[in-house]
């Protein structure tokens, strides 16, 4: 259902399983665990009754005008609206028991609160769903919210997949391993753990504890004597039969118990193990029991708490100051603490505990397995609703409470002082970071502290696997998920020619954003840039307001050069920022158009501020160069050849054993190799004899 001037198009509802409206549908899916979950979601689309009453195109103004036209025609059922804006931006997305009266209050143009003012009066048309159940409608509301990122809605900011422990479940001898993503693997999977490094020290400690394998199963096969990991007894050694198959089967039951919550068990007979080998003078293997044994507790001292009262829980704890929120994750699994992470939604100032922590967990489990009990720091909006809401997607019961005495309170307790003291730190580095920016403005006479400031390096060895480099930093620090690298690849520029580089990055980043996002002041300005001052704003713009070049006079000369044939110089502030005499730091020089270049002081602390730029497009400009040159290296040349697949590719290797033996054989020979015709064997032939090989 629309209304609106533009009239926005409604959707088909014919179309079988709504994809334009399902997340993650037609974005990338880097993490995989949706699965399971989209299929929920795809039944509860499919169930949802998507025709409305439109307003005839007529065209209305904005405001409450639009709403007060669709009031009469609405049912009195749960369902989920979306207020749009003039351009077709969803503003905000919601859900209601009553549509009907949900959207009357907002007809009515009496707000409790600025937010919703503006909201209402900057919304063009309106789209809604019509659900079976609030149930429902809560769910889609979720689905939505973290595909469409409204900005009058609370966001999650990191959305990124937990990281599990995979004991695998498809091979003789099973190993342990790191995993983010799907569950394609048999085997079984613990955690979440709260990040990578949780699960590389885990990992790390059950090496020590279990004697597990962490190899590939190609590489296992291929052994054909004990790695470094059994020598410095990391390993049991399974590849080679340095163990039997039934020893290292109990070695992995143990590892299970283990992280099954049976620790003690499995320690108790770690230890009687080991006291047995004592008393019968076998000090060597007592010794490896004792080394078992301080492995497994340097597992669990880095668990921090562990409760005796909670066997499977996430705890949640929301602290706000100063505008700004930050949500405080524990994950216990099993009796074990595996774990926590730090989480600033964007929200408004205005919004309470208990609407943003409600709003969060919905957003939080959309994509993401829920435990059975989840403790709360604060009591949330409609409790009752998202734990009925909860325990649909996960297909059993889910509890929300908020615990007022015992273990369980102090691990929201727990939770909420790390809360406070993350927001803290937030606070402080964001406040440092704003007096920088404002020191940068005003250092650089620029109009007002930059939003978006994007670096720029080169990367190469002689020329050779050049790579172009641009990190973003903002008002919270460096921006890692918008960082960019480019390859190289115009045949124009000569190998280690900087000047010419800068300028393909130049005009592949700059054509790029004016396709997608127009030239700034060509179109009339986004709502969104009357909440510039809002720190609860912390989004980083498409455009940058700075960009910080590492080079001199020539380099800039070459990003003047492509600004201006772009028609933008006049959009874009750009800075060179060149090493000083003798490349000392401290010493650099800047130049800029329309002023003499000049230093700061030693001890600037702006000076500081900007080397941390310059040192952070060095480190991703050499880590992107050396991950290309890496993957050079160990390139095959048959890859090079035009017909050549995986197929035919096999068969020479397996033939000649290597790609060299294959660039000196005869045409004769290699059209002896099963799968090459002569006329392949003369094509291979010429590939490598043109090329010098």
């Amino acid at each position: 259902m629309t209304a609106g001037n533009p009239p926005i198009p409604k959707r088909d509802p014919a179309a079988g399983d709504m994809a334009g409206y399902l997340p993650g549908d037609d974005a990338e899916d880097d993490d995989g665990e949706t699965e399971a979950n989209e299929t929920n979601v795809r039944e509860l689309l499919a169930s949802v009754d998507w025709s409305g009453i439109g307003v005839d195109g007529r065209q209305v103004a904005t405001g409450a005008e639009v709403i007060q036209a669709l009031v009469k025609q609405l049912p009195n059922q749960p369902g989920v609206y979306r207020m749009l804006n003039p351009a077709g931006d969803v503003l905000y997305v919601g859900k209601a028991r009553s549509l009907k009266k949900r959207v009357t209050a907002y007809a009515q143009g009496r707000f409790h609160t600025d937010r919703i003012g503006r909201m209402v009066r900057e919304t063009a048309g309106m789209e809604f769903v019509v659900t079976r159940t609030e149930t429902e409608a809560l769910l889609l509301e979720a689905n939505l919210i973290k595909r469409l990122r409204p900005r009058f809605n609370v966001l999650m900011r990191d959305d990124k997949s937990f990281p599990y422990i995979l004991m695998t479940g498809d091979h003789a001898a099973p190993g342990i391993f790191k995993h983010r993503g799907a569950r394609s693997r048999k085997g079984d999977y613990y955690g979440p753990f709260a990040s990578a490094m949780a699960v590389g020290r885990t990992i790390n400690s059950l090496q020590r504890a279990f004697l597990l394998r962490t190899c590939t199963d190609s590489v296992f096969e291929s052994r054909t004597r004990p790695c470094l990991l059994y020598q410095i007894k990391r390993c049991a050694g399974p590849c080679t039969g340095e163990v039997t198959e039934a020893e290292y089967a109990e070695l992995v039951r143990e590892a299970k118990d283990f992280l099954s919550g049976r620790s003690s068990s499995i320690k108790a007979q770690i230890s009687r193990a080991m006291q047995d080998a004592s008393e019968e003078l076998d000090f060597e293997r007592a010794a490896i029991y004792r080394d078992r044994l301080a492995a497994l507790s340097h597992v669990q001292s880095h668990q921090g708490i562990n409760p005796q009262s909670v066997e499977e829980a996430d705890v949640f704890a929301i602290h706000q100051e100063g505008g700004q929120t930050c949500i405080e994750v524990f994950f216990f699994r099993t009796g074990q603490n595996w774990g926590n992470r730090a989480y600033f939604p964007k929200a408004d100032p205005a919004l309470g505990a208990s609407e943003v922590l409600g709003a969060f967990l919905t957003q939080f489990y959309d994509d993401k397995p829920c435990p059975r009990t989840i403790l709360l720091s604060h009591a949330v909006d409609e409790q009752a609703l998202l734990a009925e809401a909860l325990s649909t997607r996960a297909g059993r019961r889910v509890s929300l409470t908020v615990p007022q005495r015992g273990e369980k309170k102090q691990l929201t307790g727990n939770a909420l002082q790390n809360a406070r003291e993350a927001l803290g730190r937030r606070l402080a580095e964001t406040s440092s970071q704003a007096r920088l920016l404002k020191g940068l403005a005003e250092t650089f006479g620029l109009a007002q502290p930059p939003r978006r400031i994007e670096v720029y390096d080169n990367s190469h060895i002689m020329g050779s696997n050049a790579v172009g480099a641009m990190i973003v930093a903002g008002p919270e620090g460096f921006v890692k998920g918008q960082y960019r690298k480019f390859n190289i690849r115009s045949d124009d520029i000569t190998p280690g020619d900087d000047f010419g580089m800068m300028r393909e990055v130049m005009q592949r980043r700059f054509s790029r954003l004016i396709k997608e996002h127009g030239i700034p002041g060509e179109k009339p300005s986004s709502p969104e840039d009357e909440d510039d001052d809002n720190p609860s704003r912390a989004d980083t713009p498409a455009w940058p307001d700075l960009i910080l070049i590492d080079g001199g006079k020539g380099q800039m000369s070459s990003v003047k050069q492509v600004l201006e044939d772009l028609g933008i110089a006049d959009k874009v502030t750009a800075i060179g920022v060149a090493k000083g005499a003798d490349r000392e730091a401290g010493r650099e020089r800047f130049f800029m158009e329309g002023r003499d270049s000049f230093s700061l002081p030693v001890r600037d602390p702006l000076l500081y501020f900007i080397q941390r730029l310059r040192d952070e497009a060095h480190r991703f400009a050499i880590g992107s160069h050396r991950a290309r040159r890496k993957k050079e290296l160990t390139r095959n040349p048959l890859d090079e050849i035009a017909g050549i697949g995986p197929g035919r590719k096999r068969a020479l290797l397996h033939h000649f054993g290597t790609a060299k033996a294959v660039s000196r054989a005869a045409v004769e020979d290699l059209a002896g190799v099963d799968g090459i015709s002569e006329a392949m064997a003369r094509l291979i032939y010429n590939h490598f004899h043109e090329s010098g090989a």
